[in-house]
């Protein structure tokens, strides 16, 4: 953010590319939860099997690379939303909402 150039765009990304049946089931795990409660759908025309961005750009220009490895990411990251559950639970039910028209609704 301090060093890049306004209007340019950078691709931020952990470098770590996993399958999204991977990363499902290292959720469970972290969850002590059973992979029998993975539900498989079928394929959709369209249907993203991986996800990949090329961060070359920001390593180059800004010698930047990620803090923090997947598997440490991850834990950090599900620790962080079982210790903020009020703030998403809020975002499921839609009382979120009340804020931002409170906030931001225009006269």
């Amino acid at each position: 953010m301090l060093k890049g150039k306004s209007g340019e765009i950078y691709n931020i990304g952990g470098n770590c590319e996993r399958t999204n049946i991977y990363i499902t089931k290292t959720i469970f795990e972290i969850l002590n939860q059973p992979l029998s409660m993975i539900k498989y759908v079928q394929d959709r025309p369209g249907h993203d099997r991986r996800y990949a961005l090329n961060t070359s750009k920001i390593k180059r220009q800004l010698d930047w690379q990620p803090k923090y490895m997947f598997e440490d990411g991850i834990k950090k990251t599900i620790s962080w939303y079982l210790k903020n559950q009020e703030w998403w639970r809020q975002i499921k039910t839609g009382e979120y909402l009340k804020f931002y028209q409170k906030h931001y609704q225009r006269a």
